[in-house]
């Protein structure tokens, strides 16, 4: 009989393996973000920065509208099959994506990847795993994993950049996520059966109520604002610090003598 006061050793597995499906998938999605303003320069119809900025914002707009979707289905037909099945198609993406013979490649690339939108199912999956008064205990474990993979890629992403390349980085994806099938499949614990599959109740008028909710609303928009210009961030710097400028807080002029290339 587990210790209440403790995670038992099925549900700590539960949180670690499901973190790790995390951590591999989000650390081939962010150490592109880097270098991908710059390499795009050299595919066709990437000196178009608007492109480019769709190329790296596509993922997390596919990624919201179908989060939600993704959580339906997996009430519906289960945990697994929905991971199993998102997780293929991010998959797919990153391997369409590092063909990199034209912009518009990379973008439909993108969009596969924000289209397996598992993020739902396994936070959902991990609900299921674990007893309610560990429950966040196995959420921080998924989040910390979520910001420690953040923090690497910024680290390898130069590196990886150098060795392989921003195709061979998309292609590293595409393995670890594989990989990530292995985990889904070998290490994380089934279900229990009296909680899967489950029908999903609501339908259209449920999801509209959600939309309705002014704090999960004010939520949404800070998020969305939040990520909107962190890609954004992503785009612009990379392309001053190759130009060499340091560019003043409080200066606005790139004429003047402090925002001029070094």
């Amino acid at each position: 009989m587990p210790r209440p006061d403790r995670m038992s050793p099925q549900e700590l597995r539960a949180a670690v393996s499901l973190a790790s499906i995390f951590g591999l998938r989000m650390f081939g999605m962010f150490v592109i973000l880097p270098v991908f303003a710059i390499y795009a320069e050299g595919l066709p119809g990437g000196d178009d920065l608007t492109m480019v900025g769709i190329a790296i914002g596509v993922y997390g707009l596919t990624q919201a509208i179908l989060q939600i979707p993704f959580g339906w289905w997996s009430d519906r037909f289960g945990r697994k099959p929905v991971i199993y099945a998102g997780l293929a198609v991010f998959a797919a993406g990153s391997f369409v994506a590092a063909l990199g013979i034209h912009i518009w490649v990379v973008i439909l690339g993108r969009v596969l990847q924000g289209a397996g939108a598992i993020s739902a199912a396994v936070m959902a999956m991990t609900a299921d795993l674990t007893r309610e008064q560990h429950r966040t205990k196995a959420m921080a474990i998924i989040g910390s994993t979520i910001g420690t993979a953040f923090a690497l890629s910024l680290v390898f992403s130069p590196w990886l950049n150098r060795v392989m390349g921003v195709p061979g980085i998309f292609a590293m994806t595409g393995v670890l996520v594989l990989i990530a099938i292995w985990v889904v499949y070998a290490v994380v614990p089934d279900a229990p059966e009296h909680l899967e599959p489950r029908v999903a109740r609501g339908g259209v008028t449920a999801f509209l109520n959600v939309l309705r909710d002014a704090q999960l609303a004010r939520l949404n928009y800070g998020i969305f604002t939040l990520h909107a210009v962190l890609m954004a961030v992503f785009i612009a710097v990379p392309l001053e610090l190759r130009a060499g400028r340091s560019i003043s807080p409080s200066c606005s002029d790139r004429s003047c003598s402090c925002c001029r290339p070094s």
